[in-house]
């Protein structure tokens, strides 16, 4: 997965809260400042991401954004003076307002801005759930949270049913980090092209790992040291388990014209089944049991002169499969460095030889980036 993405433990909403919505007509009956061509925000999860996407906002490119609200998991802030200081994810930590969503939304409203825009940058399944009911309403979303776009089928749905209505949706942050995928996808498919197959590395902390991985010293001790830089979700299942590159190849897959349910990716989970119902520290206290499997798995790889890669793929049956492969060395993906993301689309005029996007699938910065793009473009 994009780790540092989704290391956000910042999320914005209490489990079960509803979405805290005022009705069409409310919103409607507010009449607040005149409209303004500024562009009104506010940010849902203040942790790596939304703390990088903070910084952001101090610079000349944001300077028609204007900050009207900011919530951590637990608090929220929507006073002018506190919202204005440099400290305000600090700050938050420690006092602000009780979460409350329709203050947040009330002070969308209340801004008179022409574009009123959510952001949300956590992974919480809950907020994602209210991102069709808030684009419903006119209210613009950005966002880093791959729950909805990236789980049932039904949700997938709802989302675009809301956003028929013309309110906008912003998931470039929510597959590789920013680069530059769905926007080449959904240019492609205006120009009449057609997505035939997909292949690549989706996640970038496991591809760091496999990247690094090449048997002289255990897996194991990688894994640690990819924890130690952040490249990782704070308990590295999240990441092995497979199932956030999963939702990203649905998300590729749907905007590609794939109606394809959750539960027809075929998943390989790098956890073994002894390893899983443990908590997080139990797991990391066993991470040496990870060691002897993976040295077999490299081993034979080896031997057929081949090296390890975390392959996400779909073919042209829409069969989508989530796993760790062996691919030769004069393979792609066997080419990548860092936390570098592959995207290779065969696509019907891309052919004879796929259009291949490349680039760093983790970072706050890049991620914040592609957040703040989606933003200016509601311009």
């Amino acid at each position: 997965m994009s780790a540092v993405l989704d290391a956000e433990t910042d999320v914005g909403a209490h489990p079960g809260r509803e979405c805290s919505l005022p009705t069409l007509e409310q919103k409607h009956s507010r009449t607040g400042c005149a409209p303004t061509s500024a562009i009104a925000i506010v940010l849902l999860g203040t942790g790596v991401v939304g703390g990088a996407f903070l910084k952001l906002l101090n610079t000349p490119a944001a300077s028609s954004l204007k900050l009207v609200g900011a919530a951590n998991s637990r608090r929220q802030q929507t006073d002018a003076t506190s919202l204005a200081s440099r400290g305000l994810r600090e700050q938050l930590a420690s006092r602000g307002d009780a979460r409350d969503n329709a203050s947040l939304l009330a002070a969308l409203d209340a801004s008179g801005a022409a574009a009123k825009v959510i952001i949300d940058a956590t992974a919480n399944a809950s907020l994602a759930a209210c991102h069709a009911e808030w684009l419903t309403l006119g209210y613009h979303v950005v966002t880093a949270n791959k729950a909805l776009a990236g789980g049932d089928l039904s949700g997938w749905r709802a989302l675009q049913s809301a956003t028929a209505r013309g309110s906008q949706y912003g998931d470039a942050a929510t597959v590789g980090a920013g680069l530059p995928v769905l926007s080449t996808l959904r240019r492609l498919r205006r120009c009449g092209d057609s997505l035939l197959t997909l292949e690549g590395v989706f996640s970038g902390s496991l591809s760091w790992l496999f990247n690094q991985y090449d048997g002289s010293q255990p897996f194991s001790a990688l894994l640690r040291e990819a924890r130690k830089q952040g490249y990782t979700e704070p308990d590295p299942r999240s990441d092995l388990s497979g199932e956030d590159v999963a939702r990203k190849l649905l998300i590729i897959a749907r905007h590609a014209g794939f109606s394809l349910g959750s539960d027809e990716v075929l998943v390989e989970s790098l956890v073994p089944e002894s390893l899983r119902g443990l908590d997080t520290e139990a797991f990391l206290a066993r991470l040496d049991e990870l060691d002897a499997p993976f040295a077999a798995r490299h081993a034979e790889a080896a031997a057929h002169g081949c090296v390890l890669r975390f392959l996400a793929r779909l073919n042209q049956r829409g069969h989508a499969r989530v796993g760790l492969v062996e691919v030769p060395p004069t393979h792609p993906a066997a080419r990548l460095y860092g936390t570098d993301n592959q995207f290779a689309l065969t696509t019907t005029r891309y052919n004879a030889q796929p259009l291949v996007i490349q680039g760093p699938g983790a970072g706050p910065e890049i991620t914040a980036q592609a957040l703040l793009g989606d933003v200016l473009a509601l311009r």
